[in-house]
């Protein structure tokens, strides 16, 4: 595997996400790219993904480095390119770096979690002319690919008014309790971490860059505060190794050889536990969040994401000056969450539906196209894009660099900010670098 015409690839985070990155370089895309490397704090994770590589991939072993190696592992490979992976709160560190030593980089959503990290990000990109892609997968879905169509071809005019109902289950939502990301400090919390999909998917459709935010958020049903209020008994503060059969939100990290390796036998490297109790302490994210975006365009947004409901999917409502478009997806299962195993990595449901309703006509049905892979079709499409040499220039306009990946981001920081301060925060004064930019395909 030393090719001299394949790009270089190495890899830092050995998380979940690193999955959908890993996997592919090995199979689709070993004849253009190669995977040189993998950087991440615990060997176990490495080890893991190097055996699943060998044995189940026909890819020979990578070398592996530890996270303080980084800068080691970037020279001794020779990347032309750096996957970030990681925890979101460093996901800044790894880009910049990877910039300043030659590479450009690709980063797992969310961008970064705050607007100083943001603009570290900015200054890096400034000052190397590296490039930087920002992985926003629900872009490349059929669902939103068609819906995006249709706007484009104007089917509801103008557009003034979009709503959009997030529901994540007690499996996907739950989830989030469980892990780091139950932390603001360390994910920017579900409007950072999981809304970054979200607003970037409304950004892309509507054609346009965020102006004003206001919000407001909670924690109103996981943590041990809800839990004495409703009777809930805390009997232990993780679920893997306990009683746990009459308790719904349990997750046993030994029941896949998957978890168990990468998470409970590699606890003993770092003390990371994955499966804390979501009714436990040190829970500082928000599960009850409502958001209101005023765009430069004029359009507003009415956001509001759930974590803990008992069905997973979204609802979004897009008003026009000729009428009205209503889209749907209902999930059964998330592939972050294991179940999607059981399909050979497709998740096991996903339905969708696109209904326009134009103003003095009767509404109509618009057929959304089948698709195979993760996420609805999604990775399998946007991997094509980023690892094919010489891929065309997506006509749907679904590629998204720094400035897009800001676009998202910080509407989740200024509603952050907005919890905290209940006040309304401008987009320009968290990130100038926006400024003059309308519609958002008028950003990098």
């Amino acid at each position: 595997m030393n090719d001299n015409n394949r790009k270089r690839y190495a890899l830092i985070g050995a998380g979940n996400r690193a999955r959908m990155y890993l996997y592919c370089l090995a199979d689709r895309y070993k004849d253009s790219a190669e995977l040189v490397a993998m950087c991440d704090p615990n060997p176990a994770r490495l080890d893991y993904y190097n055996d699943v590589l060998v044995k189940e991939h026909n890819y020979d072993a990578v070398p592996t480095y530890d996270i303080c190696d980084f800068d080691k592992m970037v020279t001794e490979t020779k990347a032309d390119v750096v996957i970030v992976t990681t925890i979101d709160r460093v996901h800044h560190e790894y880009i910049a770096r990877a910039m300043d030593l030659g590479c450009d980089a690709i980063t797992e959503k969310p961008m970064t979690i705050d607007d100083k990290k943001c603009r570290v990000i900015f200054d890096a990109i400034e000052r190397t002319g590296k490039n930087l892609r920002v992985a926003f997968n629900y872009r490349w879905a059929p669902g939103p690919s068609t819906l995006y169509k249709a706007l484009r071809d104007g089917v509801i005019g103008d557009i003034v008014h979009v709503h959009l109902e997030y529901l994540l289950n007690t499996q996907h939502g739950a989830d989030y309790f469980r892990r780091w990301h139950r932390e603001k400090d360390q994910s920017g919390g579900l409007m950072v971490h999981k809304s970054t999909h979200h607003f970037d998917l409304v950004n892309w459709l509507i054609n346009a860059v965020p102006e004003t935010v206001f919000g407001m958020g909670k924690l109103a049903f996981y943590g041990r505060q809800n839990a004495e209020k409703r009777g809930i008994e805390i009997k232990y503060d993780r679920y893997t190794g306990n009683d746990t059969k009459d308790d719904p939100f349990a997750y046993d990290l030994s029941s896949t050889d998957r978890m168990r390796r990468m998470y409970l036998e590699a606890e003993q490297h770092d003390g990371y536990i994955r499966d804390r109790n979501v009714f436990g302490e040190n829970i500082t994210i928000e599960d009850t969040m409502s958001v209101l975006v005023r765009y430069r365009t004029g359009a507003v947004l009415n956001y509001s994401l759930n974590a803990y409901l008992p069905r997973e999917g979204y609802h979004l409502s897009i008003n026009g000056t000729k009428g009205r478009v209503e889209y749907q997806e209902a999930h059964e299962a998330h592939i972050i969450g294991g179940t999607s195993e059981k399909k050979g990595g497709e998740d096991l449901k996903w339905e969708t539906s696109l209904r326009v309703l134009p103003l003095f006509d009767a509404p109509y049905n618009i057929p959304i196209p089948k698709a195979k892979g993760s996420h609805g079709g999604a990775d399998p499409l946007m991997q094509d894009q980023i690892f094919l040499p010489n891929a065309a220039p997506d006509a749907l306009r679904r590629d998204a660099g720094h400035e897009q990946g800001a676009a998202s981001i910080l509407i989740g920081v200024a509603a952050n900010k907005s919890f905290a301060s209940g006040g309304t925060i401008q987009i320009s004064d968290l990130c100038p670098q926006l400024d003059g930019a309308t519609h958002l395909s008028d950003l990098a």
